[in-house]
């Protein structure tokens, strides 16, 4: 009987600790749709030091059709150089968000119309959907760790 009051206590003990530490889960989400407006705002106005600052070091992105690209540093050079090249008009439309203490991941669609900077070539469309896992860091921030997206088919020239 000692033994089952024992457990019964620090079960619920530990219950009170996690959730204490926990914001609700309307917080999480409502920092997740944040951290996505600033992500998004980022690549639209092509600002590589702030979309760098929202990701983590281990920053890993899936993209179709290449390796893997491991890493905040090869990110960023991936996307500084897009950044040059281009001029990005991107939209996100989340399909569902789920949250698991400090991970979260959510999948949705987008579209991204791309339209080179030089002028030369038409501006290209594509659509397709999206995979993303975030981790909350210790100052209690969302960050990328993962991205991954693919394609609905070949990007169209507009």
């Amino acid at each position: 009987m000692k033994a089952l009051l024992l457990l019964a206590a620090t079960s619920a003990s530990l219950a009170a600790c996690s959730g204490a530490s926990q914001p609700p889960l309307e917080e999480d989400l409502a920092a997740i749709t944040e951290f996505n407006r600033q992500y998004l705002k980022a690549i639209n106005e092509e600002d590589i030091a702030a979309l760098s600052a929202l990701t983590t070091e281990g920053h890993i992105m899936l993209a179709p059709n290449r390796t893997p690209i491991v890493g905040k540093a090869a990110n960023d050079e991936i996307n500084g150089s897009a950044f040059e090249r281009f001029d990005f008009d991107e939209t996100w439309t989340p399909v569902e968000t789920f949250v698991s203490g400090d991970w979260a991941h959510q999948r949705g669609t987008f579209t991204t119309s791309a339209r080179p900077k030089s002028g030369e070539g038409a501006a290209r469309t594509i659509s397709g959907s999206f995979m993303r896992i975030y981790q909350r860091q210790p100052d209690g921030q969302w960050r990328m760790i993962r991205d991954m997206f693919n394609s609905d088919g070949a990007a169209q020239a507009n």
